[in-house]
């Protein structure tokens, strides 16, 4: 099945539903595709996982750029045997691309200092689609613009959703949260979260495209309590679109935030509904806030700036 959008060619393949074995099945499908019909002269892979492709692309003579996000090792959702799996994929990650980019400058200096090698750095823009100004959506999930919080994202242990259901239980306001996204494979983690008995908690199962950007744009406030993150696109999304950001202090979020967030202790609930509650007391702080964020990331996270340095990248011959 091929398809395209906006003059790129899309190509779909089926895999398994199994979490880690679906993306490595369809990494092979994709690869062997490539090779086979001879579609490309540069491949652009995402995630150091996938590395062990690079191999079979470097011998069928193909020029091969990985980009590796987070310290994927570390996430509580991998078993011992996915972590092993990608401590392992991080040695052919060092050594087998063309060349390797991170979207992140702290994933990038462990790399450099464990294998001793110099790789670039190329973040993600912040620039989206303004949303349309009216969307069905808000009526849909019964909730109305400027009262309710939001979260967007997968239900796995690492993006800390038990710890923002957990705080915002013991918050004392009218105001909804709402939940959208949820995990590609469901597991126990999920069905926990889902025990709550807060009715004020909206879980609104998958958004796409301007339903997802509307929601964004309307929220009171966006909070992202993860836990391990590489350079977030939500958060460049949600920064970009000027809606006030509650995240985690971890060094990858506060690289992108600077002061124009407001941070809480990364893993403390506690922390959280503190912050969420600052955060209603002090709204005209957090939309000042908000509005110099979004100047500083368009100036920083600009994705004609992005797309220049990967064209210069793959034109480089290296």
């Amino acid at each position: 099945m091929a398809d395209e959008f906006q003059g790129v060619r899309l190509k779909y393949f089926s895999t398994v539903s199994k979490a880690g074995f679906d993306t490595l099945l369809h990494s092979l499908k994709a690869t062997f595709d490539i090779i086979v019909h001879n579609r490309a002269d540069v491949v652009h892979i995402h995630s150091g996982a996938n590395s062990i492709w690079a191999i079979v692309l470097r011998c069928a003579g193909k020029r091969v750029y990985i980009t590796q996000f987070a310290m994927d090792w570390k996430r509580d959702k991998w078993p011992w045997y996915g972590k092993l799996f990608y401590r392992f994929t991080n040695y052919l990650t060092a050594y087998f691309p063309t060349a390797v980019v991170f979207d992140n400058v702290f994933t990038q200096e462990y790399f450099e200092k464990k294998f001793k090698r110099k790789y670039y750095f190329i973040p993600y823009g912040s620039e989206v689609k303004q949303p349309p100004t009216e969307s069905p959506i808000l009526d849909k999930l019964e909730i109305t613009a400027g009262n309710y919080i939001l979260f967007v994202g997968r239900f796995i242990p690492d993006k800390g959703v038990h710890l923002l259901i957990r705080a915002f239980e013991t918050v004392k306001t009218e105001m909804k949260l709402v939940l959208v996204g949820g995990s590609p494979n469901p597991d126990s983690y999920e069905s926990e979260i889902r025990q709550t008995k807060d009715d004020r908690v909206v879980f609104a199962g998958y958004v796409y495209g301007d339903d997802t950007n509307y929601l964004m744009k309307n929220a009171f406030i966006y909070v992202q309590p993860s836990l391990i993150e590489g350079l977030s696109p939500v958060i460049l999304t949600v920064m970009g679109l000027g809606t006030p950001l509650l995240c985690s202090d971890i060094a990858e979020n506060k690289f992108i935030t600077n002061d124009n967030a407001v941070h809480f202790s990364s893993g403390d609930s506690n922390s959280l509904a503190e912050k969420i509650n600052y955060c209603l007391q002090h709204r005209e702080v957090i939309r000042k806030k908000a509005e110099n964020g979004q100047k500083d990331v368009l100036t920083r996270f600009n994705w004609d700036s992005v797309s220049e340095e990967y064209l210069e990248l793959f034109n480089s011959k290296k």
